[in-house]
């Protein structure tokens, strides 16, 4: 049986019970209520005239039935001295804090995790009948949700897909409390505190990681390096005056430095001759 079957079902029951009618006793009543507003006119005034403000949504009983016609307000409506009761409903968005939840997530880690709830009221009649407290039942709910939806998470999809594990809550309080009147906006999660010795762990892992990269780097450099000077050796072995113009740019280096270091270069077919024999 879908959600919206249900809503109409529980509308055409409150319908159905209000047709009914009140009977003679209700009827009977009914008339000496209005008996005594109008002898008490205008002191009864103050009983009859009731003043609910935009945000707000008035739910009538009488004789323990709701009226027909749904909440009224915003603005002013009448009640009949001790045959009417109403009950006032407010349809601003409110949110509320889920208290943090130790969870298991499906990697055997253990969480505290907290999220806030938006939710708003969309049919005051249902959320007065058919739920004894729509606030509490809707919190309670949201940390049951919470902790059934993080436990089937990994740690990793826990930390990095918060957004659609928000939204995966809120399409399943919203389908939950639909036949409360309810209507969640929005779900957020704060904050997912981890283990202390699971953040060092995830902190070595991190350092390691980055230092694994660090050597990687440096060792492509120097491979990129050590291409270049063989390029530039083969470059100056087709030219030996390139040796020489290389020889004086390091003298002019080194006597920028003002320093006394003289540097005598050592031909190398010289070293190759003394090999040889």
């Amino acid at each position: 049986m879908s959600t919206k079957d249900y809503q109409m079902g529980d509308q055409r029951n409150m319908q159905d019970s209000s047709e009914d009618g009140i009977g003679c006793c209700g009827c009977i009543l009914m008339g000496l209520s209005y008996i005594l507003v109008i002898l008490f006119f205008p002191f009864s005034l103050c009983m009859t005239i009731k003043i609910v403000t935009e945000y707000e949504r008035a739910v009538i009983f009488r004789l323990g039935r709701v009226l027909p016609g749904g909440a009224k307000g915003p603005g002013m409506f009448f009640i009949l001295p001790c045959l009417d009761e109403f009950k006032k409903i407010d349809l601003r968005t409110v949110s509320y804090d889920v208290p943090p939840q130790e969870i298991l997530t499906k990697d055997s880690v253990t969480v505290a995790v907290d999220a806030v709830i938006y939710s708003r009221v969309f049919d005051p009649t249902m959320s007065v009948c058919n739920v004894e407290n729509a606030d509490s039942s809707t919190r309670l709910l949201a940390a049951t949700t919470l902790r059934n939806v993080l436990g089937t998470k990994n740690m990793s999809e826990l930390l990095t897909e918060r957004d659609s594990i928000a939204q995966q809550m809120q399409a399943i309080l919203d389908q939950s409390t639909d036949p409360w009147g309810i209507k969640v906006e929005r779900v957020e999660i704060k904050d997912v505190r981890l283990p202390v010795q699971l953040q060092r762990a995830m902190a070595a892992e991190a350092e390691a990681s980055r230092e694994a990269r660090a050597k990687v780097i440096a060792a492509e450099g120097e491979q990129r390096a050590s291409r270049a000077l063989k390029e530039a050796a083969d470059i100056m072995a087709q030219s030996p005056a390139a040796i020489q113009l290389r020889y004086l740019q390091t003298l002019q280096s080194i006597a920028a430095e003002r320093n006394s270091t003289i540097i005598f270069p050592l031909p190398m077919d010289l070293l190759s001759g003394f090999g040889k024999k």
